[in-house]
């Protein structure tokens, strides 16, 4: 009876951490159409900057890739992805949002 006990709590929480990821990536996927990131990216494919699967890739394992990247969005920059430029995103999007976003793209 505990076995059982502890499998269905187990089961119960496996849910609840996958409603949170779905939510996430909802959340995370309007805050990008929101902040006018999906003009040039994309999740899975490349259009003017990378997708965010590719993204993801290449900094996978990088422990001080989120705030590289977080300072990336917020004053821009370019050369990593190719020689088109990647406009500053700061003030018009805050901090904490570009967080989030940065967060979300490294999800994929």
């Amino acid at each position: 009876m505990k076995a059982f006990l502890i499998m269905i709590a187990a089961a119960g929480s496996m849910m609840i951490a996958t409603q949170a990821s779905a939510v996430d990536e909802a959340a995370g996927l309007a805050l990008a159409q929101k902040s006018g990131c999906l003009l040039c990216h994309s999740v899975d494919k490349k259009i003017l900057g990378p997708a965010y699967k590719d993204v993801a890739a290449k900094y996978k394992g990088d422990k001080g890739a989120a705030a590289r990247l977080e300072a990336k969005v917020a004053k821009g920059g370019s050369g990593t992805w190719g020689p088109v430029p990647m406009p500053a995103n700061s003030p018009k999007v805050s901090e904490a949002d570009i967080k989030t976003l940065v967060e979300w793209v490294l999800s994929h």
